[in-house]
C-alpha cells in the first residue's frame, strides 16, 4: 500500500481585507456610556482590533465579526445592528457567488474545512451540479480516527492508456507492453486561466504549487520557457501545426487542439516522441460526432482526452449548452457503448468550483478534473473581469508575492482534498479510481423527477 497523500497546509494572512457577509451598524447617538459597553466583551475582539485600511477605504470590522450577535442583543439601546453587507452581495457571479469566493478565501487562507455552525441554509436543489445528490449512506459508521486515521482512502489517479487486455505466448511469457502513464496523488490538475491579471508571479506560484502538490499544470507553450526547472510538472498547449521535438522533448506530456490537423499531428508526435503523452484539448461538443472524433484520437493513440467546458460549466458558444455534469455523462456512456472507456484518460474543466464538484465530476465518468478561476480566488480575485475590460485589478493579483501565491493554492487544495475524503469516506469508497462513473452512488434530479412525475402527467395529457 502506497504512503498516504499528505498536503502541508500552513496558515496564512490575506493581503487586503475580506469583504464579509454582513456588516455591524454603529449608531453613537444616544449612547447611554455603559461603564460595561458590550463593544469591550466581545470575545473575538472586533472592537479593540478594528482598524481603518486604505487599501479598501473603509472599516476593517466586518473582516473580524464572527456573527455572534452578542453586542447586537446586550447594548441596552439596541444602537448596535447588523446588515448584509452590499460589497459582499455584488461579488462574483451566477457561479462564482459571495457565498463560494467567501468560502475559498478562507480555505485559502487557513487550510481548513469550511464549516457553519448554523448549518445548510441553501436551497435543497439546484441547477447543474447542485441538482446531485450523493449516496452518504456509510457515514453512519465513521471510522474512529477520522478521514486522517487507520483508514487508507486513495486518492490517486493515473493519466495515460490502459490496455483492454494481457497477451502472452504459449510459455506464459507477458508479451504486451504497459503503455506510458503519469500516477498523480489526486484526481485534480491546474487548468488554463480563462482571465486574470496574470504575470510571471502568478504563473510562479501556480507552477510552484503545482510541483508541491504533485500534480501538472497546462500552461500556453509561450509562458512554459520561464518555468524549465520545473517541466515535469508543466503541460505545454502546442498549436498542432507549430510542433518541435526538439523544444517538447523535456516535458512528460503535451496537449494539442482538437481541429482538422490534429490527427496528423497526433502520428508526428507518437512517431518523433514516443515517450510523450499526448493529450487532446477539446472545446464542442455535437453528440455523436465528439464520440466520433473521440474514437478517432483513440485510434491514433492520444493518450488524453481533455474536453473543456467555458467558464461557467456549459457548452462553449452554445445557447443553453449543456452543463458540464450531462457532458461528461454523454461522453462517458458513449465510449462505453464502444467498449473503449478503460482505454481512454478523461479530464473535465470548467465550473468546477467547488471540492464537491471534483467528486460529482467523476461520478459522472470523469477520471479526474481540471481547476482554474478557484486558483485566482485564492489570490483574492473578487472575479470581477476587470482585467478582461483592461481595467485595473482591485487586488493587484499581478503584484504578488509567489511564495504567497503558492501557500494560498497549496491550503485551497489541501482543503478540498479533505473535503474528498470525507466525501469518499461517506459514501464507502477508498479508491477514486473506483468512484469513476459510479452512478449507483448519486442521484441526479431530472431522473427523480421523470420517475416520479412523468407517469402522471402522460396519464393526464392522454
Amino acid at each position: 500500500m502506497p504512503k498516504k497523500y499528505h498536503i502541508d497546509v500552513q496558515p496564512i494572512a490575506n493581503r487586503f481585507p475580506v469583504i464579509g457577509r454582513s456588516g455591524i451598524v454603529d449608531w453613537g447617538e444616544g449612547c447611554l456610556k455603559c461603564a460595561k459597553c458590550v463593544k469591550t466583551e466581545c470575545v473575538y475582539g472586533v472592537y479593540k482590533n478594528r482598524s481603518f485600511s486604505t487599501s479598501i477605504m473603509g472599516d476593517t470590522i466586518d473582516e473580524f465579526c464572527k456573527s455572534c450577535f452578542r453586542c447586537v442583543q446586550g447594548c441596552p439601546k439596541r444602537l448596535i445592528h447588523k446588515t448584509i453587507n452590499p460589497e459582499w452581495e455584488s461579488l462574483g457571479d451566477e457561479l462564482y457567488g459571495p457565498e463560494i469566493i467567501s468560502i475559498t478565501w478562507e480555505q485559502a487562507a487557513t487550510g481548513k474545512i469550511p464549516v457553519s455552525g448554523a448549518g445548510y441554509g441553501g436551497k435543497f436543489s439546484g441547477d447543474g451540479f447542485d441538482s446531485m445528490w450523493t449516496d452518504m449512506s456509510e457515514i453512519v459508521r465513521p471510522t474512529r480516527d477520522g478521514i486522517h486515521g487507520r483508514e487508507y482512502i486513495s486518492t490517486v489517479v493515473d493519466l495515460g492508456r490502459r490496455l483492454d487486455k494481457l497477451e502472452f505466448d504459449n510459455e506464459g511469457k507477458l508479451l504486451s507492453q504497459a503503455p506510458l502513464s503519469i500516477r498523480l496523488p489526486l484526481p485534480i490538475v491546474f487548468d488554463v486561466f480563462p482571465f486574470g491579471d496574470l504575470s510571471p508571479r502568478v504563473l510562479s506560484a501556480v507552477v510552484s504549487a503545482a510541483a508541491r502538490l504533485e500534480t501538472i499544470v497546462f500552461m500556453p507553450y509561450a509562458e512554459v520557457g520561464r518555468y524549465s526547472d520545473l517541466a515535469t510538472h508543466i503541460v505545454p498547449l502546442v498549436a498542432a501545426d507549430m510542433l518541435n521535438e526538439a523544444d517538447l522533448a523535456s516535458f512528460r506530456m503535451v496537449e494539442i487542439p482538437d481541429g482538422r490537423e490534429t490527427a496528423e499531428a497526433l502520428i508526428f508526435l507518437k512517431k518523433q516522441l514516443p515517450n510523450l503523452l499526448v493529450s487532446v484539448r477539446m472545446q464542442a461538443l455535437s453528440s455523436p460526432d465528439t464520440i466520433r472524433r473521440m474514437l478517432e484520437y483513440n485510434r491514433l493513440q492520444a493518450d488524453v482526452i481533455h474536453y473543456v467546458a467555458d467558464e461557467k460549466g456549459h457548452e462553449p458558444g452554445v445557447n443553453e449548452g449543456l452543463h458540464i455534469k450531462d457532458v461528461i455523462k454523454e461522453i462517458n456512456s458513449g465510449l462505453l457503448r464502444e467498449g473503449l472507456r478503460d482505454q481512454v484518460t478523461f479530464i473535465a474543466s470548467g465550473g468546477i468550483a467547488m471540492a464537491e464538484h471534483v467528486v460529482k465530476s467523476i461520478l459522472c465518468g470523469a477520471n479526474l478534473v481540471g481547476v482554474d478561476i478557484p486558483l485566482l480566488i485564492a489570490l483574492e480575485c473578487r472575479v470581477c473581469r476587470n482585467c478582461r475590460d483592461g481595467l485595473s485589478c482591485p487586488v493587484s493579483i499581478s503584484q504578488i508575492n509567489p511564495n504567497w501565491g503558492t501557500q494560498r493554492i497549496v491550503n485551497l487544495i489541501g482543503a478540498w482534498h479533505n473535503q474528498l475524503l470525507e466525501m469518499m469516506g461517506a459514501m464507502g469508497i477508498r479508491e477514486a479510481r473506483r468512484l469513476r462513473g459510479e452512478r449507483g452512488r448519486v442521484m441526479f434530479r431530472e431522473d427523480l423527477e421523470n420517475d416520479t412525475f412523468a407517469q402522471l402527467f402522460s396519464e393526464r395529457n392522454s
